[in-house]
């Protein structure tokens, strides 16, 4: 049984820093690396955050911290002219766009610019409204399950089942929201628990530093990774440390192509590769001794060598009592002809 090829999310998130120019290099980075998407997200802060909600610690050391969250998303929100026009770009890079809604409006804004797959950021997964109005748009959809537990996950998949999406077409991505996550608290084979829970696709979303996490999701049979990237670590902004860097995703997505391949069928049978080696490195029956015409085969007598051409060591029992033909002379690699 082969697998579907994994596909890769290459999420720019809000490390546009709210400049059509900055997300436009982003796309390329993504395409650059081979990912299949990139991925923004769509939200106004007016519908997100109330003007005196906090930061996450993983935000207040990478953004001013006299700004509240409010003021820090307010100037990475993307209008629907940059929409478009990354669309488009997109289009041009020969890579998928894709945003992630944060709101109603954002649902609709993304559904009116015909996206067909709906990724579904862990903070909404208990969001009642927001998981309706999905559901019924009947579309292709990416649920991260950070911060969630079984039963919150089971809630949400009812949600979007009762109201129209097919339950065939979500994949759940494992997911921790620390930025960056812990490799205490990846909890990696939690996403086979979800595959098992649910009978249902299973992906990674990561926020670890580096990429071992993911190739390591994808060798366990994640079918979607999703990573940030960044174009420099430095910039101010909330996500740009714990995000790839454009040589780190390069090395990422080959790492999994690689892996992708080196997961194979599952069959086991010699490769076409090593059968040449089959011969070489097995071993055959030899003479131990020089032996006269007549003798009685005993184990003494012959001894298992290279090259593995000849009579398998597998068959010993069957020569032992046998007598030779000829005189044979010690090394000589035993055949039935030489028996009677």
């Amino acid at each position: 049984m082969s697998i579907k090829p994994v596909l890769i999310i290459a999420e720019a998130g809000v490390n546009h820093n709210g400049q059509l120019a900055l997300a436009k290099k982003l796309v390329d980075v993504a395409a650059e690396a081979g990912a299949d998407i990139v991925k923004f997200q769509t939200f106004k802060a007016d519908n997100l955050v109330s003007k005196k909600a906090p930061k996450a610690n993983y935000q207040l050391r990478s953004t001013a911290l006299t700004e509240s969250q409010y003021e820090m998303i307010k100037k990475l929100e993307m209008d629907v002219h940059m929409h478009k026009a990354l669309m488009t770009y997109c289009k041009k890079k020969k890579i998928q766009f894709l945003s992630t809604p944060f709101d109603s409006d954002s649902i609709h804004l993304l559904s009116k610019l015909g996206i067909s797959i709906f990724k579904i950021p862990s903070g909404e997964l208990t969001n009642l409204p927001y998981l309706t109005q999905v559901g019924k748009l009947k579309k292709t959809v990416i649920l991260s399950t950070g911060m969630a537990s079984l039963g919150e996950i089971e809630a949400a998949l009812n949600v979007l089942t009762s109201n129209g999406t097919n339950l065939q077409n979500i994949t759940l991505l494992h997911c921790n929201t620390e930025y960056p996550t812990p490799m205490s608290d990846v909890n990696l084979t939690a996403m086979l628990t979800l595959q098992k829970a649910f009978n249902i696709k299973v992906g990674y979303s990561d926020h670890t530093l580096g990429i071992e996490v993911p190739i390591a999701a994808v060798a366990m049979g994640a079918c979607i990774i999703e990573k940030h990237i960044t174009l420099d670590k430095t910039m101010e902004g909330p996500d740009h440390r714990a995000s790839l860097d454009p040589s780190e995703l390069k090395q990422m997505v080959q790492s999994i192509r690689n892996i992708e391949k080196a997961m194979g069928n599952g069959i086991k049978k010699p490769s076409p590769s090593e059968l040449k080696n089959k011969t070489i490195a097995r071993k055959s029956v030899h003479i131990a001794r020089n032996l006269k015409a007549g003798t009685t085969l005993t184990a003494e007598d012959i001894c298992m060598k290279r090259p593995g051409d000849g009579i398998s060591p597998m068959l010993m029992d069957l020569l032992l009592g046998k007598k030779i033909k000829t005189n044979l002379t010690a090394d000589h690699k035993l055949s039935f002809n030489d028996l009677n």
